[in-house]
């Protein structure tokens, strides 16, 4: 039986949801279902969407917002908040070492190959220290829930984590919907992230800028999954979204064109992947990068944001050292657990998963977005089956964790509410100081007994609460 977090077993509402609870059980429920389509219509002419790949029908959908909040005490919120923010400290301290002494290798505690064999790992960083020392400057750590004080790790979000936009608007439609709940419920704010990611982005301007920091966001094109929220960021920090085609490098400066010539760029948070950073140091086919940037990267002439590189921390192989690496840099044992995971690389490991692929989820170690993963419990013989071939044929690419009964919040549904499986995307700022928002995207699953909270796999989102104490 999965953990409700509104609702205890005898009926009664759990302390976070109490207020909510007495409000909601006053409401008419065909008045929230009109607010329901109130929401939907909000989105649709803000213009909500993501890009789906591979669906022929449309391009553009709309991610499906769903109203009842998920509520998180000030307790719950500040024992989560203390084990991402160790966490993130571990990521950051494991690649500056693994680009530099490489002692945690030396230790025994990461296997060599691990590191240097994996495609996420750039030489090119090998001996460089990004201004501040911060490689990791957002990071979007995803939680799972599976009882009242059980919190799970599921994958950190290293390399360029999205989904913030979803957050900060889910935010403004609950309050333009219900503006009374706020105060009721002493709800934490959570509008104030673009102004925090601006100055947390700029206090780790290169030590050659004069003057406040030129800040820009780098998009791949209006093509891209993530366009809407990289142009809603850039527009909400009052900075620049810029394309490849839009900068390049004069001077050893990388520069944008401009009415008045091209300017200097002193903080670039690009959201275009390391592959196709650089067409003279990566892949030479891209025509999404700036030619040169990594060399004035190199030089101290600019900050990238997330630093190129830091993908192997949130490698799903990686991902299954974090409690060793997180007490290897902190000195501590994690305060927040990882999900057991079988490494299919180990021979014993990989024989216990085809054993067990009826009960086990499987995940590429480098998969993203519920892409190429199995879930045996809900998958037919034949998917397993030919899931099995595919894990003896590449094990190395492939991880395996139990399934998880995460814990459910309620979603308005014509009869009323229903139970759905949700996650926690915490968003996470690193400068001199880590501040972690307290919110985040809830993700949930609208399909009845479905565990896939992923917008691409037909999951939903919801806003989330912090209440103040």
């Amino acid at each position: 039986m999965a953990f409700d977090e509104m609702m205890n077993a005898d009926s009664s509402p759990r302390q976070p949801y109490s207020t909510y609870h007495e409000w909601y059980a006053s409401q008419d429920r065909n008045r929230l279902i009109a607010k329901s389509k109130d929401a939907e219509n909000i989105f649709r002419k803000t213009g909500i969407t993501f890009a789906v790949y591979g669906h022929a029908d449309s391009s553009e959908k709309l991610i499906p917002f769903d109203l009842i909040p998920r509520i998180i005490s000030g307790r719950e919120w500040r024992k989560l908040a203390q084990g991402i923010e160790q966490r993130v400290i571990a990521l950051n301290a494991f690649l500056d070492d693994i680009y530099h002494k490489q002692e945690i290798i030396r230790a025994g505690r990461v296997p060599r190959e691990l590191i240097e064999k994996n495609v996420a790992f750039l030489p090119q960083m090998i001996g460089f220290r990004p201004p501040g020392g911060v490689y990791t400057h957002i990071v979007g750590t995803d939680i799972v829930r599976t009882g009242e004080d059980q919190f799970y790790v599921l994958e950190d979000n290293a390399r360029t984590p999205s989904g913030v936009s979803y957050m900060l608007e889910n935010r403004e439609t609950m309050m333009q919907m219900f503006p009374e709940l706020f105060h009721q419920n002493r709800v934490r704010p959570v509008e104030n992230y673009p102004n925090l990611l601006r100055q947390s982005l700029a206090s780790l301007a290169p030590p050659g800028c004069s003057g406040k920091p030129r800040v820009a966001v780098l998009t791949p094109g209006i093509y891209n999954s993530a366009y809407y929220e990289h142009a809603f960021l850039a527009d909400m920090m009052g900075v620049e979204l810029v394309e490849g085609s839009d900068l390049r490098v004069i001077d050893g400066k990388v520069k944008m064109r401009t009415t008045r010539g091209y300017e200097a760029i002193d903080v670039l948070y690009r959201r275009v992947d390391d592959d196709f950073l650089d067409p003279l140091t990566f892949r030479p086919e891209s025509a999404l990068g700036v030619p040169g940037i990594m060399d004035v990267y190199r030089a101290g002439n600019i900050t990238i944001a997330n630093a190129p590189g830091t993908g192997i921390s949130d490698d799903k192989a990686i991902y299954s050292y974090m409690p060793e690496i997180v007490e290897f840099y902190t000195g501590r044992k994690p305060l927040l657990e990882n999900v057991p995971t079988w490494r299919c690389s180990e021979p014993q490991s990989l024989k216990y998963v085809l054993e067990h692929l009826e009960e086990l989820v499987v995940k590429e170690v480098h998969g993203s977005g519920g892409y190429g993963m199995l879930v045996g419990p809900t998958a037919s013989k034949k998917e397993r089956a030919l899931f099995a071939e595919k894990l003896k044929a590449r094990p190395t690419n492939y991880i395996a964790q139990p399934t998880l009964s995460l814990s459910t919040v309620p979603i308005l549904v014509n009869k009323g509410i229903a139970p759905r499986h949700v996650d926690l995307r915490p968003y996470v700022l690193v400068s001199d100081k880590v501040q972690i928002i307290p919110g985040g995207l809830t993700r949930v699953a609208l399909k009845a007994g479905s565990l896939v909270v992923n917008s691409s796999q037909g999951g939903g989102t919801k806003d989330t609460w912090v209440l103040e104490d």
